[in-house]
């Protein structure tokens, strides 16, 4: 590859002119919604969790019915006839559903309104973008909940739940997401508005003038007139056909008829689903999960009858990959102690058992019968039987779900190009014939030499089965076709189907195999009566029975094709970004995740973990096709000179560089690195952001306010030493009006008065290097190294004071270390060189230090983190073998080895706001607070919150002032309202200054506590 300065990207795949008339027209014919057809917006959509990707030519996000009336109105006229749409909701879809080329309509952004609820009558009403997390919290204190589940709750949208008629965990007992949809408004192709609703038979067959009931007499014709045919070739399973769903349209007695049936599962292909109504289920009171362990999968597999039989409410299983799996992740952490334990024994099998009732006698003696079973057949080791453990506490029940959950991405985390991917994952057949079904299948697999997880719902006969395939590899790309072939036809031998619960999507093309010739041409003329051109998600289910529209195939194009074109060093040295499967979890809706603040921020799916992979895999792809290498740019720093920088950014025509769109969205992320951890394959956007905006910054002219965050650790050093003087000239009036207008930063915090030398200068010993050697080891022991950080020892300064007599209170001897710059802010911004310069100076120091012995204590989350993770992956082994703890990590091991007196009766019951990186990153740390504060008298709560909004010197950067205050908004405001200030606790510098800033009182650090209760 050539050595060049990086170049100008242009976009290959332009907007054709119809598409942007159309585009460009929306706004004008009254659509509120938002209408984007830049390249990265396009990018964003054009995958979903499937192997697919296609590029579509723009995206619309409709706030309602009207939007969509509009749209589809608008679509109607002559010039727009060609043009073709697709319904998206959370994109994660296994099989490429939401998919197309022509314009996505993505109802996630604003139609997630809630309605209205019917208490008395138990139904809801809503938009289709809410999400189905979201529904149940709202619907808790209601004592409902939306029963259908999966496994991708906390970002799946009731739409696209509609759409798949999606079903998981528990559909033995709750049916499947159509059992529960009473009513739809959709919007038909030609912009009408459709209102489906249960109706009698005779009525729906009536016909009449409008278009809504023509097109239901003609639907209620053809499934009439086949009943006879639909009940002898669907099959008899849980996991039933839907797509579109002939049988379910009547009621058992056939006297009444709801064509909302044939809506669900049906994939966006007939209509544009707005608003649905549906009924809910009583939240169970009773609740009991029995997880049992086996000594095989198939063991597993075998008992499963055995627990249906025993009424069980639901059985989920996992198999040892996906164990193994969830012990090497930092889940397991939360459920380790859920799960019985052999140490004489493999565990290769795990049943979770689930019984949920309103009735005490019924619940007690159901799982008395049941423990008997498996008490007598574990201890023989009878049927594979290891063991088992009861979980009663609803908190250690969702524990166990969240790891079963996580499993489905953890999948994909596994190491190499080879990667666990989705085609042939939801096979369904009859429960009894499970596991031969399994065995065969496993033979399938092993005999094209594939490494595979399964996990899934065996009291259904559903089973998710991932093999791990390199979809890079061409040779790979086409067995996986033949593999697809190869599941269709041992599904149908065992009399089950190939989509029991994610939908058809690309495999569309197998809806012959499993409707039969015949009523899939009847499918053809109910797609032709609504959609008669193919213009809605054309090629998903079916074509219309008029014309010669093809459907789409398993061999399509995929993400692959494209991530091929990436030389193979590139994508390993990117791995991070290539890795993203598209899981989609980084889109979770809850606030009170920690997961990417700027997703949930802006609703711009460009500004999620997903998004930012995304945009750097198809900018190295460009990059590869003008054959630069961005490795060899980074090494070799092959930067344009001065001159040549201002010609690019001020004077040159690069407004269309994709280099530009791809800045945008790194400059919107807050480098929390919760992606890090919370994202099941790790996708690190922090570590390949610092990367690109090093490399962009090779072209282009830096921000003033980058230089002066990069160096904000030196002038902070430099500034302390006057405090005083600092801060008049800082933070007058005149000066922050300058600082904001020509740097770009606000709210600049004030340097602590008195520094921490005057605070701490006197009372505890000064480092001294020569006199630790001297100590005998011993001696060291009782030392405690206070490593320093620039926002606690300059602007926090009683923290790091509190941290000393802590230490000192617990009957430890600290000594603080000279300030040695961190280099995070440098790094947050995308000064590699330096950072590396600074990193090798600190490190160089700590291992010179780790040799004595002498525990290093660090008090800041962020910058500790920094020392294990951004030091690891700049330095490598150049690093050394130190470590900086935190407080909490320092003490929990030597908690019973201390006396601690606490002097002072404190009766306040404090709550721990904990710093968002440290919770992901170190998942005890809740835990650890606790039993520290408990261990000292003290009362301390935990509090569940996302992102605080202030991340570093984010919230002070003026372009994020609105978005770092609607964060704080979302999650921290309202639980802090509910507090009376002397509660509070935040163990992170930046929120500590983000509370400061908006609610106008600064929290206390968690050892400032502490401190005072040893004083």
């Amino acid at each position: 590859m050539n050595v060049s300065m990086l170049p100008q990207l242009n976009v290959e795949q332009l907007v054709s002119k119809s598409y942007l008339s159309y585009l460009k027209a929306l706004p004008q014919h009254g659509f509120k919604g938002d209408v984007e057809y830049g390249y990265g917006a396009r990018l964003a959509v054009s995958t979903d969790n499937s192997v697919y990707q296609n590029l579509p030519q723009g995206v619309i996000f409709p706030q309602g019915t009207s939007d969509l009336h509009i749209a589809l109105t608008l679509a109607n006229t002559p010039e727009f006839l060609s043009l073709t749409f697709s319904p998206r909701g959370g994109g994660t879809g296994t099989n490429g559903q939401s998919l197309n080329d022509g314009i996505i309509v993505d109802m996630s952004r604003h139609m997630n309104n809630i309605l209205e609820i019917n208490e008395q009558e138990g139904w809801v009403r809503v938009q289709t973008g809410v999400v189905k997390d979201q529904l149940n919290k709202f619907l808790k204190p209601y004592g409902y909940f939306f029963s259908p589940d999966l496994s991708t709750s906390n970002r799946a949208t009731l739409g696209g739940m509609i759409n798949t008629d999606a079903s998981g965990q528990g559909s033995l007992v709750y049916g499947k997401t159509s059992d529960h949809v009473l009513e739809l408004t959709s919007v038909l192709v030609n912009g009408d508005v459709l209102e489906t609703v249960n109706q009698s038979v005779d009525e729906a067959r009536a016909g009449g003038d409008s278009t809504g009931q023509m097109i239901t007499k003609k639907v209620a014709d053809i499934c009439f007139e086949n009943r006879e045919l639909i009940l002898a070739k669907f099959p008899r399973l849980n996991r039933f056909l839907t797509g579109y769903d002939l049988e379910h349209v009547f009621n058992d007695d056939l006297s009444e008829f709801n064509l909302t049936r044939i809506l669900t599962g049906s994939e966006g292909s007939l209509a544009f689903i707005s608003e649905a109504k549906l009924n809910l289920t009583p939240i169970p009171k009773l609740r009991t999960l029995v997880n049992i362990i086996y000594d095989s999968f198939d063991s597993a597999l075998r008992d499963a009858p055995n627990l249906v039989k025993a009424k069980a409410t639901s059985v989920e299983t996992v198999d040892s990959k996906v164990l193994g799996l969830a012990k090497q992740d930092i889940v397991w952490d939360t459920v380790s102690d859920l799960i019985p334990q052999r140490e004489d024994k493999v565990t290769d099998g795990l049943n979770m058992v689930e019984y949920a009732s309103n009735d005490p006698q019924e619940q007690a003696q159901l799982l008395q019968t049941l423990e008997q079973r498996l008490e007598e057949d574990s201890k023989l080791e009878r049927g594979g039987i290891l063991g088992y453990q009861v979980c009663n506490e609803l908190g250690e029940i969702n524990r166990i779900y969240a790891m079963r959950k996580k499993s489905v991405g953890l999948l994909g985390a596994t190491k190499g190009f080879k990667k666990p991917i989705a085609f042939a994952e939801d096979t369904a057949v009859p429960p009894e014939q499970l596991a031969d079904f399994i065995v065969e299948f496993r033979a399938l697999l092993d005999s094209h030499d594939l490494h595979y997880g399964m996990f899934g719902h065996v009291d259904a006969g559903v089973l998710h089965v991932r093999p791990a395939m390199d979809m890079c590899d061409e040779v790979q790309e086409r067995r996986l076709v033949e593999i697809s072939d190869q599941v269709v036809a041992l599904t149908a031998k065992y009399g089950g189907l190939m989509w029991g619960e994610h939908g058809k999507g690309y495999r569309s093309e197998y809806g012959p195999e499993f409707f039969g010739q015949a009523l899939f041409e009847q499918l053809r003329v109910i797609k032709g009566i609504f959609d008669p051109q193919n213009r809605l998600n054309p090629g998903k289910i079916c074509t219309p029975i008029e014309g010669d529209h093809q459907l789409v195939r398993v061999s399509d194009v995929k993400r692959g094709a494209f991530d091929r074109q990436i030389p193979v060093a590139v994508r390993e040295d990117f791995m991070p970004a290539m890795s993203c499967n598209g899981n989609g979890q980084c889109f979770n809706f809850d606030v009170d995740s920690p997961m990417c603040p700027s997703s949930k921020v802006t609703r711009d799916r460009r500004h999620s973990p997903k998004g930012r992979a995304s945009m750097v895999r198809e900018w190295l792809r460009l990059l590869s096709v003008q054959g630069i290498d961005p490795v060899v740019l980074e090494k070799q720093d092959c930067s344009a000179s001065v001159f040549s920088k201002i010609k690019n950014s001020w004077f040159s025509d690069s407004s269309e560089d994709f280099s530009h769109e791809v800045m945008d969205t790194m400059k919107g992320c807050l480098a929390c690195k919760a992606c890090a951890s919370q994202c099941p394959i790790k996708v690190d956007v922090p570590g390949f952001r610092s990367r690109f905006i090093n490399i962009y910054h090779q072209r282009y002219l830096r921000p003033m306010v980058d230089h002066v965050v990069a160096n904000v650790e030196a002038t902070s050093q430099l500034m302390a030493k006057f405090p005083r003087i600092a801060n008049g000239l800082m933070n007058n009036p005149i000066s922050s009006l300058l600082l904001k207008k020509s740097i770009g930063m606000i709210d600049s915090p004030a340097l602590s008065v008195p520094t921490l030398a005057q605070r701490v200068g006197q009372r505890y010993d000064e480092f001294d290097g020569q006199l630790l050697s001297s100590m005998s080891p011993a001696e060291r022991q009782k030392i405690v190294l206070v490593v320093q950080d620039p926002f606690t020892s300059f602007y926090d300064a009683d923290v790091v004071e509190g941290l000393m007599a802590a230490i000192a209170g617990l009957g430890f001897s600290p000594m603080l270390l000279p300030f040695k710059p961190n280099g995070k802010p440098a790094h947050v911004k995308g000064f590699l060189a330096k950072f590396a310069k600074m990193a090798k100076t600190a490190s160089d120091f700590f291992t010179q230090l780790s040799e004595l012995g002498c525990p290093l204590v660090g008090v800041d989350p962020s910058l500790v983190l920094c020392y294990r993770d951004e030091y690891h992956a700049v330095l490598g082994e150049q690093r050394g073998d130190f470590n900086v703890q935190l407080f909490q990590e320092w003490l929990i091991p030597r908690l019973n080895e201390v006396k601690i007196i606490s002097n002072k009766a404190d009766e306040t019951d404090y709550q721990l706001f904990a710093h968002c990186s440290e919770k992901t990153a170190v998942t005890s740390t809740h835990a650890d607070w606790i039993t520290i504060f408990k261990h000292l008298g003290l009362k301390l709560t935990s509090q569940e919150v996302g992102c605080c909004g202030m991340a570093g010197t984010y919230g002070h950067e003026v372009k994020n002032v609105e978005n770092s205050q609607s964060l704080y908004a979302m999650s921290w405001q309202p639980k802090l309202a509910k507090q009376s200030a002397s509660q509070v606790l935040a163990t992170g510098y930046s929120c500590r200054s983000q509370v400061k800033r908006f609610d106008d009182f600064k929290p206390l650090h968690p050892v400032q506590v502490i401190a005072n209760a040893l004083s």
